[in-house]
């Protein structure tokens, strides 16, 4: 009976592990790039690295209605970002999000990959900010 509960604990810690840390139990980070003055280029600006809100921006993205547009904005992003997994034996396509601040500075619009937009509401904008920078929207 000891043996089978300790059997029991030890899939659900496993379980758990592979939940918090995503595709195959490896750590994820974001990469986050904030544009360089006026042009089309692009600098590291943050790196989140928690686990919480890595996952709190996964649930975000995947919560909001997408809409499969080819959208042409007059401006390049200002902040785009990628997952980066921490296992190099894991072959994983990136996929690209770009984002422009509302002209209003309180909306964030996403692009994922080169055909997937979204509008998100006051308040995932805000948050979403918030985690990719460690600012407020509208700061």
């Amino acid at each position: 009976m000891k043996r089978m509960a300790l059997i029991i604990l030890a899939i659900l810690l496993v379980g758990c592990q592979v939940n918090v840390l995503g595709i195959g139990g490896e750590k994820q980070n974001i990469v986050v790039e904030k544009q360089v003055g006026n042009e089309d280029k692009y600098e590291e600006f943050n790196k989140v690295t928690d686990t919480k809100q890595v996952e709190e921006v996964r649930g975000i993205l995947r919560d909001v209605h997408w809409q499969d547009a080819q959208v042409d904005f007059i401006r390049p992003p200002g902040y785009r970002f990628m997952y980066e997994f921490k296992n190099p034996n894991i072959d994983t396509k990136a996929m690209l999000h770009q984002v422009w601040i509302s002209p209003m500075k309180d909306e964030l619009e996403v692009m994922q990959g080169t055909d997937e937009y979204a509008k998100l509401t006051k308040e995932d904008s805000a948050r979403l900010f918030e985690i990719l920078t460690g600012e407020s929207l509208g700061d």
